[in-house]
């Protein structure tokens, strides 16, 4: 590292490539290993509740580093934090790999966390310095092409190698790229020169509630569902810290004369109106992400691969789409205006995935898939090159980690949120439907006709009337779980859909020029 403002040129697309080569994997690793745990169960002799720590702790650990990413770089230097950050990724990533026992396991996976969690805002602030300012938009897409891919990416690439080889390689795949990663950022990374190692005023108060506010927001966030939510004493014990700690952050920070957050960034009122967007747009996008494959699995009786290929076309869709959008922007059209239309598509296309039956093609799911992805490439780009548009360079690494923590969060939010309304629309339906089927309908009769002459062809020692109801009660069970999906999908696409009048909220400007410039 050197601490002079005197630095080799290095084209920007190096630069780029080397900032994205660990960002792309770290974020991958929070999808990646969903498909392993079944494996690391049976491998490490865990129960279900106890394995799920291996993906809680990542996320915990990965939400608490984010936010305070921009106050670290300004202590320790930019450089020196990203090299750490890749070399603590890599190590802890040969850690799991390598673990014992879960408890071995988990703890790899906190420092794993930690070290990833800096990787996403450090990218995205270098990027944006990297690039001219009217080409934000282009870095912003190649920003998007990889948080947005990598997840996709994700189970498929786990779902094969732990197929293939063992669970293990999930993690020792990380460590080719990290030695590169490593290699690449010492050759071609340096600091601005407004980045000055700072001394350290370490806000341990700010730090403190900061650290027990999200990680028991993001406990809460993935063990509800299971938890049944307030049911549970300790879902509702974590939700009072979260919510108690959370607020008593943000007086804290706001009085601080050195804030590990500086909160007063929301100010201005693109970047408070980009973090609204990204919340809840990502939220949205994150929760049709997860509904599909449980939608092609568990109804119409998709292979993991296979459920995973649903989510491709969208994929390319997105990383076509993202550089035209930063082209275009480059060329003057209102990132705002792209958003709008961004937005719009994302609604219709989880529109058209609440109209889904259990008669659906692979081309009737993929499709809407495919629509969404070209919608989230005109989303993500134009909404980060607006969001920043009006942040001084100075001020980048603590804005971008307050935004990637709120997309991280709004995904967390919209997982969670999708879970339960599509578990409580699913008993709904299912109280809706049983009261229909009784002795008494004349459709049921026909239908138990049908069922058991059925029965008497093919399976003569199973034609009774207990395997008959058992039939029809599966299938109610379908048509409920239909019916809730469509229900989950539909308010998906109308709360999207709401986001596109915030996008006047935006001050105009045209393409990447903007104030920031100035600076």
């Amino acid at each position: 590292m050197t601490d002079s403002p005197k630095h080799p040129a290095v084209n920007k697309w190096v630069v780029a490539l080397t900032v994205m080569v660990p960002t792309f994997i770290e974020v991958m690793d929070t999808s990646v290993v969903n498909v392993s745990l079944p494996h690391i169960q049976g491998s490490l002799n865990a129960g279900l509740d106890e394995v799920t720590w291996v993906l809680t702790s990542y996320l915990v650990s990965n939400a608490i580093i984010i936010p305070i990413t921009g106050w670290l770089a300004s202590v320790f230097g930019r450089k020196r934090y990203l090299l750490f950050s890749i070399i603590t990724f890599t190590v802890s990533s040969m850690a799991c790999a390598a673990a014992p026992s879960l408890p071995v396991l988990i703890i790899a996976r906190i420092f794993q966390g930690l070290g990833g969690g800096g990787l996403q805002p450090l990218s995205q602030a270098i990027l944006l310095e990297t690039f001219p300012v009217i080409e934000h938009g282009l870095a912003m897409a190649v920003f998007g092409m990889g948080v947005v891919m990598a997840p996709i990416i994700g189970p498929v690439l786990g779902g094969w190698i732990t197929d293939n080889l063992s669970w293990r390689w999930v993690f020792y795949i990380n460590l080719p790229i990290g030695i590169v990663a490593v290699a690449l950022a010492m050759l071609f990374v340096f600091d601005p020169a407004y980045i000055k190692r700072k001394r350290i005023h370490i806000d341990s108060w700010g730090l403190f509630l900061l650290t027990l506010g999200l990680g028991s927001l993001q406990i809460v966030l993935d063990k509800g569902e299971r938890e049944d939510w307030f049911a549970s004493n300790f879902i509702v014990l974590l939700s009072i810290v979260a919510v108690a700690a959370l607020i008593i952050f943000v007086i804290v920070e706001l009085r601080a004369e050195h804030p590990v957050v500086d909160l007063r960034v929301f100010r201005d009122r693109n970047f408070l109106a980009g973090n609204i967007n990204m919340f809840t747009g990502f939220g949205c996008m994150f929760g049709s992400f997860v509904l599909l494959p449980l939608y092609a699995q568990n109804l119409m009786n998709y292979t993991a691969f296979w459920a995973g290929l649903v989510l491709g076309p969208g994929g390319v869709a997105s990383f076509f789409i993202m550089p035209i959008a930063g082209i275009l922007m480059r060329r003057g059209v209102r990132p705002r205006n792209l958003l709008a239309l961004g937005l719009a598509i994302m609604a219709s296309s989880i529109w058209m995935m609440s109209r889904f039956n259990l008669e659906a093609s692979f081309v009737d799911i993929a499709f809407p898939r495919f629509t969404q992805g070209f919608g989230l490439g005109l989303f993500f780009v134009p909404l980060a090159t607006a969001t920043y548009m009006t942040i001084p360079r100075e001020a980048m690494g603590n804005a971008s980690g307050i935004f990637n923590l709120l997309r991280n969060l709004g995904g967390s939010f919209g997982v969670a949120f999708s879970a339960t309304l599509l578990s409580q629309r699913a008993q709904f339906h299912q109280s809706f439907l049983v009261e229909h089927v009784t002795p008494y309908n004349p459709a049921f009769q026909i239908r138990y006709e049908q069922i058991l002459q059925w029965l008497r062809t093919y399976h003569a020692d199973m034609a009774n009337s207990t395997t008959v109801l058992a039939v029809v009660y599966r299938e109610v069970l379908r048509q409920a779980n239909m019916l809730a999906f469509n229900d989950t999908f539909y308010i998906l696409a109308w709360m999207t859909a709401a986001l596109v009048p915030l996008c006047l909220l935006f001050r105009k400007g045209v393409g990447g020029a903007s104030p920031v410039a100035a600076h």
